[in-house]
């Protein structure tokens, strides 16, 4: 993720995190709290109870007009005339490789309107790389500034919500949104997260950010909730198998690669990149991202080498300690004809190979709800 030059940039909730002695670091060109308390009790509010987070820093894109669609369809490789209104898809930006210039949620707000959420210090980039595909009939606007955005996330999230707004959030689905009032604060609510638990995303002026992560913060200290830092955010997200981008994805890595074919919608049309997915969909990608747990002690970090009877064939692109499963936990890239489920292999740690196996991702899943 490529960070911008000159002093780090601030979200509406800066001034609040340093009243809460939030540790504060510089992430992706931004000032982010890393943590509040610890990272082991932010991650475990949130599979228990449930954990605020800010991620203001995430870019939003405007595509409006009668070429919305057709331009979202060009640029993106999932298939976006499958929303409807109120719905939104996981997706990505691809070069004309396949590769991936960014990871994205697509939201289809209203007729002809599109919403990008794009990843922190990449909205200029990415707003560069589509208006480079944009016709005439196209309104584009980066329009981050005109949102913060605040996750909500954890098994007793929908409880803690649902007590702020008189919006019917027990029937909104994976994946779709809804305005909503929360206290009396005019809201965009989204049943979406980047942590493997039920949760939200919940979009406001940012003017109103304050009081709203105050708010929710009052609403849901009895239920367990805790404010979360970055910290907590790559533990959670690695355990569900999330790719960060600039780290597990980035352009030199396809869609087919990352274990993304899912959003690779070969059969809707022409779209940036689709010829060079097919042709490799049809040869099979020569390397693949895996998961990986450790047999041996030892953490793996990013860089440390892959290895196969003592050859190195690839490195650790994300790696921790598993707050939830207390074991060491990676994703890696490897080649494809060399590595099969269950299978042993090893990491490279401080200069002595230490074992591991490969695994189906997600490392997590939510258990789920009682009936």
């Amino acid at each position: 993720m490529s960070a911008a030059s000159g002093p780090p940039q601030k979200t509406p909730l800066n001034a609040l995190f340093r009243e809460m002695k939030a540790r504060l670091v510089d992430f992706a060109g931004w000032e982010m709290p890393l943590q509040f308390s610890s990272l082991l009790d932010e991650h475990h509010a949130v599979r228990a109870a449930a954990g605020l987070f800010d991620v203001s820093h995430m870019g939003e894109i405007a595509i409006r007009g009668p070429g919305a669609l057709a331009l979202v369809q060009a640029v993106t490789c999932n298939d976006a005339a499958r929303l409807e209104e109120g719905q939104a898809q996981y997706s990505a930006l691809t070069t004309e490789a396949g590769c991936i210039v960014d990871d994205i949620l697509v939201y289809h707000r209203g007729p002809s309107d599109y919403l990008l959420v794009v990843n922190a210090g990449n909205t200029e980039a990415d707003f560069s790389w589509i208006a480079a595909h944009a016709g005439p009939e196209v309104e584009l606007q980066n329009v981050s500034a005109r949102w913060a955005l605040i996750a909500l996330q954890g098994p007793r999230a929908l409880v803690i919500l649902q007590e702020l707004t008189p919006a019917d959030l027990g029937r909104l689905r994976a994946y779709r949104c809804t305005d909503a009032v929360v206290d009396r604060i005019p809201c965009v609510v989204s049943r979406t997260g980047y942590t493997g638990e039920d949760g939200f995303e919940i979009f406001c002026a940012p003017e109103a950010a304050t009081d709203l992560f105050r708010t929710l913060m009052r609403a849901g200290e009895p239920a367990g909730l805790k404010p979360c830092g970055l910290g907590a955010r790559d533990t959670l997200r690695l355990e569900a198998g999330m790719t960060l981008h600039g780290q597990d994805i980035d352009q030199t890595t396809s869609v087919l690669e990352a274990g993304l074919a899912r959003i690779a919608h070969l059969d809707k049309g022409e779209f940036v990149g689709r010829q060079a997915l097919r042709a490799e969909a049809a040869r099979g990608p020569r390397r693949r991202l895996i998961g990986f747990e450790m047999t041996d002690p030892g953490i793996p970090r990013h860089g440390f080498p892959i290895l196969l009877e003592g050859e190195a064939v690839g490195t650790v692109t994300s790696g921790t300690l598993s707050p939830t499963l207390r074991r060491g936990i990676g994703l890696a890239y490897a080649p494809t004809d060399r590595v099969a489920r269950d299978q042993r292999i090893a990491i490279g740690i401080r200069g002595r190979e230490a074992g591991a196996r490969i695994v189906p991702l997600p490392f997590y899943r939510r258990p789920a709800p009682v009936q």
